[in-house]
């Protein structure tokens, strides 16, 4: 496992960001943790930066929601490789979520160690 991974974290929920965050950091194999509110924000982010690993990404969010902006990122050649984890408390929205190109999704409340697994199962330049 690489221990420099830059994460993009989108989420409308500022509580749940600095969640995010925190277990990220406490993992040791994360670099950098960007924070977008919304999926709009998370798509400047990734046209400004082109070292983003991977994306958490939450679905239901002002603006535009999680299934908007995978569709748009699955739509761009730069950009359809990064792998994407859905974050939701709707688990409605998992099969929607996956056949839109998400690499994996996981409930809300998220746990440390099926958040470390799940992005360990996603990050193609770790194996």
């Amino acid at each position: 496992m690489r221990n420099d991974l830059i994460i993009l974290a989108v989420d409308d929920d500022m509580i749940n960001l600095k969640l995010l965050k925190s277990m990220l950091k406490k993992s040791g194999f994360v670099k950098e943790v960007i924070e977008a509110k919304n999926g709009s924000d998370a798509i400047g982010e990734l046209k400004g930066r082109d070292d983003i690993d991977l994306i958490l990404l939450d679905i239901i969010m002002p603006v535009m929601g999680g299934i908007d902006m995978l569709k748009v990122v699955r739509a761009d050649d730069n950009l359809r490789q990064l792998p994407i984890i859905i974050l939701t408390t709707d688990e409605t929205k998992k099969v929607e979520a996956l056949e839109c190109g998400a690499n994996g999704f996981l409930m809300k409340p998220i746990r440390k160690d099926d958040l470390i697994n799940k992005i360990k199962t996603v990050d193609r330049k770790s194996v």
